[in-house]
């Protein structure tokens, strides 16, 4: 297990039983200086059971999104009730660090294998992560970020820009 991946393990396992934030370990915090957005998706029985991110970092640095977002994947998640300790044991962790997102003029730069999504239309904004099980096409990814962002389907007047993550399981 990535050491990051650890580290959000720990997070919501600290949070959950006992209501306490922990600290990003410092070791690895110096080590992931960095400032990115961060999404962390936690799965049950291979299943989606929470999954919350930053486009734009709020933090400063990689670990403290990384706490941060890992919480409220297992507290916050509209879609889910919050995870109760009897489900941690079961629980597999995602951490996806962004990569700078770029604006695209085609489609033909879009990879749903390869980039993950950021569709805009005013303040509206919806985002789908890469290499998502189900979603093999551009139409498909695109049909569902803009859903995500309560953009009308057929509504071609968007901005789109691609990313990459660094995927740490």
């Amino acid at each position: 297990m990535h050491p990051l991946v650890a580290l959000v393990k720990k997070a919501v396992e600290q949070f959950v039983r006992k209501g306490q934030v922990i600290s990003s370990d410092e070791e690895l915090s110096r080590q992931m200086s960095e400032r990115a957005g961060v999404f962390v998706c936690l799965k049950k029985d291979g299943q989606l059971r929470g999954c919350i991110g930053t486009i734009e970092p709020l933090t400063g640095c990689v670990t403290e999104e990384a706490v941060r977002n890992a919480i409220a994947s297992a507290t916050e998640d509209p879609r889910f009730l919050p995870v109760e300790e009897h489900e941690l044991p079961g629980l597999e962790y995602t951490v996806d660090v962004l990569c700078p997102p770029e604006k695209i003029t085609s489609l033909s730069g879009l990879d749903p294998s390869r980039y993950g999504v950021i569709v805009r239309k005013g303040n509206r904004k919806g985002l789908l992560l890469p290499c998502i099980e189900g979603v093999d096409t551009v139409q498909e990814q695109l049909r569902i970020a803009k859903a995500k962002a309560g953009i009308d389907p057929g509504d071609a007047d968007i901005e789109i820009s691609r990313f990459e993550v660094k995927r740490f399981k």
